[in-house]
């Protein structure tokens, strides 16, 4: 009997029964240990076949937005007479475009169908990013980074939706966090690749920053290609599986109180349903307390390091911006594992943004080199796991096809629309105090306090509905009107 049974004392069998929709059992003949040696065996097929594809693509994605921080140091902004004003302008631009069109790419995502979706839209980033290796002056990076944000607005709110479609609420946040994490490896990986290619500064008549571009921008639009023959459908279309493993897939999501897995058509009550959702709005302030600071970390890590005051080339400064990346993609993993298994995400939002704020206040309080490095890693520590944390925090409590897609559009895309602020308040070199200053603000009165008050907000609605408090929600419905109430069920039990 699981957690959510023992609650209500409905029996397991009366509580399977009543799911709208469930298809039979391929497996009703096979003792639970086969039944369970099955379904560890569809997982890691799953894991294997959709997991590290499209960590390569958000890793490619993360990289050709924040890349321009690594072209910077390599004389991006002197080549190009940009002045500081004009230099944050070009990373604002990427923000509007980004966040103007996220809260659409879900909808797009599930009508397109992924496996058409997704490759569009890295092939025409790519050629964005490739554009930006040829730009002479300050409309042309304009007109390059705007395009940029436009492609990519779909692939980060689409992949975490399109894996919630695959995977039960307690199996879902270690692999957002694996997939996240690509953007911490990314930052490791960008210094390191920005400082390979550095080295062919002048190289056919290019300046470093422009191979930068040029070479990031093919090899993305390359793995577009490949993504048509890599990306898959959602469970019930999905040609890599069985018509068998296709139910299970099904099955495992109803008995998990999800119905995302299916098809629906879009109406406009879901769109109404979220937006009258209040986890959906506290949601978006707890996302910007983290994604903000995200954007401010990774676009001005490089020159935060460039000005510590050590020396060195600018390929020592591309290089020292690795291990704090490092750090952060093993933490990630980590606070993802540990969510999945205790389900108190909002703790683990909690006492990891506590690192963050410590990070930063390092930053802003001492001038050493030493501390001002160490309060790097922790502000990346702080930041970096609480994105992938907070996405699947959302999503386990939301349920509904459209639903799901339109929160997580919005949150997503509410958070990136906070980047404009991280363009901005990095202006005053060395010590960047405006900068750090506004970043820990925001981690603690939105990631923090944010976190802290959906927690207890989950907590009391989960006690009103082990109470019976909620009952009366679905007085005369039928199983199909009560599936269709999703997360407002008096069954469903968020996650805390």
């Amino acid at each position: 009997m699981s957690d959510d049974e023992k609650a209500h004392g409905v029996p397991v069998a009366d509580t399977i029964s009543s799911i709208p929709g469930l298809p039979p059992d391929p497996d009703a003949h096979l003792s639970d240990a086969e039944r369970e040696a099955i379904d560890r065996k569809l997982i890691l097929r799953l894991d294997f076949i959709l997991i590290p594809w499209l960590c390569l693509l958000y890793l490619m994605a993360f990289l050709d937005r924040t890349n321009i921080g690594n072209a910077k140091i390599a004389h991006l902004a002197t080549d190009l007479d940009l002045s500081t004003p004009q230099f944050n302008m070009t990373l604002t631009i990427f923000f509007i475009s980004y966040s103007v069109f996220e809260p659409l790419t879900n909808i797009l995502l599930k009508r397109l169908r992924p496996s058409i979706f997704i490759p569009i839209i890295i092939v025409t980033w790519g050629a964005s990013m490739l554009g930006m290796g040829f730009v002479t002056n300050y409309s042309g990076l304009l007109a390059a980074r705007w395009f940029l944000g436009l492609c990519e607005a779909g692939l980060f709110p689409g992949i975490n939706y399109y894996l919630s479609c695959w995977y039960k609420r307690s199996e879902f946040g270690i692999r957002a966090a694996i997939f996240f994490s690509a953007a911490a490896v990314s930052g490791s990986f960008g210094g390191l690749l920005a400082a390979a290619i550095g080295l062919l500064d002048d190289k056919r008549g290019y300046a470093g920053w422009q191979w930068i571009f040029i070479i990031e921008g093919a090899l993305t639009m390359a793995l577009g290609v490949v993504s048509f023959f890599m990306v898959h459908d959602f469970p019930d279309e999905a040609r890599f599986l069985s018509p068998d493993d296709r139910v299970r897939v099904i099955r495992r999501l109803k008995l998990d109180q999800q119905s995302s897995a299916e098809h629906e058509e879009f109406r406009s009550s879901y769109l109404m349903a979220a937006l009258k959702d209040w986890k959906m709005w506290l949601g978006m302030a707890i996302y910007m307390g983290c994604d903000m600071p995200l954007y401010a970390f990774s676009l001005f890590l490089p020159s935060i390091i460039a000005n510590l005051g050590w020396g060195g080339s600018v390929v020592h400064s591309q290089l020292m911006s690795v291990p704090p990346y490092a750090a952060a993609a093993i933490l990630t993993i980590a606070i993802g594992y540990v969510a999945d298994r205790t389900r108190q995400r909002g703790l683990c939002n909690i006492c990891t943004s506590l690192l963050g704020i410590i990070g930063f206040s390092m930053l802003i309080g001492s001038a050493r080199p030493g501390v001002q490095y160490a309060g790097t890693f922790l502000a990346a520590l702080g930041i970096y796991p609480c994105i992938a944390n907070t996405i699947t925090w959302v999503a386990n409590n939301a349920e509904g096809v459209y639903k799901r897609g339109v929160v997580l559009g919005f949150v997503i895309g509410w958070g990136n629309l906070n980047g404009i602020v991280s363009s901005n308040i990095y202006f005053a070199a060395p010590r960047y105090f405006v900068g750090h200053g506004v970043v820990m603000g925001y981690m603690v009165v939105f990631l923090f306090g944010g976190s802290l008050l959906m927690t207890l907000l989950l907590r009391r609605e989960n006690a009103r509905r082990k109470r019976g408090d909620r009952d009366h929600w679905v007085q005369g419905l039928n199983p199909a009107e009560i599936d269709m109430l999703g997360d407002r069920r008096p069954d469903f039990l968020y996650t805390t």
